[in-house]
């Protein structure tokens, strides 16, 4: 399975910041550690071009992104602290992901190890994303005709609303999201179809209920691509999840998901959204499992 990936995902960020910078690292060596991936198999993204990035992005927040011309009450609302190596992650991290859809185009199936920026608006980032991957990819590969139609399967215990509002109008994308019904954001603009949990919901709720979506989704839409979402906060551990899945549950969605696309012949990509569990390791080997489960299946 060919993955985006570069250095240049690491930006600098303060050490005492929640957001943890250092598990793309972490994945990437983690992957290749154990035969997950080959190192033939990973592909460095340049940086997206600018053109690309206003497919979706207002000229001026894509700039003032660039050039460091965000003020403060953006920055803060974005979560994380400017500077030069942050905008270039986040546009390699956009590149990333438009590379990965071409590559599931041609294998099947392929990932970013990165990306899943679903807060990102037009013109504002905010909770943690700069520029929006996924909306961004779809728009940049619908006008080039390399797809037509495209599904959002966003199981962050966030909703995705960045999408939920880029989208909201285009009968082209259909945007799915399972998230905490109580968490971030407190304003969910409407997705095509929006699951919101209770607090504490486990493994046999949170699985029956995102297979139950999935039948829905695909009774009445055929996508060309797939972008799954494959954030790791609904754990029990995680800082801001409130939701209750073991690592076992996680895993267990991760392959619903996979299987779910892959038998029905769909190109599906794979990312990495959220995620903030107490330490690095835990943080890795959870977003690992997504990769471990598609080499299972044969990937």
């Amino acid at each position: 399975m060919r993955v985006s990936y570069s250095t240049g995902y690491y930006a600098q960020i303060p050490d005492e910041h929640i957001f943890p910078m250092k598990k793309f690292q972490g994945l990437h060596q983690y992957l290749l550690n154990n035969t997950i991936i080959s190192e033939k198999e990973v592909i460095e993204p340049s940086m997206v071009d600018m053109s690309n990035l206003l497919a979706l992005h207002t000229h001026r927040y894509a700039h003032a992104v660039w050039s460091g011309n965000l003020d403060k009450k953006e920055i803060r609302k974005m979560g994380l602290p400017w500077s030069k190596s942050l905008a270039v992650r986040s546009r390699l991290a956009v590149q990333g992901t438009i590379n990965a859809g071409l590559m599931a185009l041609q294998d099947g199936i392929a990932a970013n190890l990165a990306g899943g920026t679903h807060h990102a608006m037009p013109d504002w980032g905010e909770g943690f994303c700069v520029y929006n991957d996924v909306g961004v990819a779809i728009k940049v590969l619908q006008q080039s005709k390399w797809i037509g139609k495209a599904l959002i399967i966003d199981c962050d215990v966030h909703q995705g609303n960045g999408n939920a509002e880029v989208f909201g109008n285009d009968p082209d994308v259909y945007t799915f999201s399972i998230h905490g019904e109580k968490n971030y954001p407190f304003f969910k603009p409407q997705s095509d179809l929006d699951i919101g949990l209770p607090d504490k919901t486990g493994d046999k709720e949170y699985l029956k209920t995102l297979t139950d979506s999935l039948d829905r989704i695909f009774f009445g839409f055929e996508p060309d691509l797939v972008f799954y979402l494959g954030g790791i906060d609904p754990l029990e551990t995680d800082h801001f999840g409130r939701l209750s899945l073991t690592v076992n549950g996680l895993r267990e969605r991760d392959r619903i998901v996979i299987e779910t696309v892959t038998q029905r012949d769909i190109p599906l990509v794979l990312l990495l959204s959220g995620g903030y569990v107490p330490n690095l390791m835990e943080t890795v080997t959870a977003h690992a499992q997504m990769f471990e489960v598609a080499n299972e299946l044969g990937f």
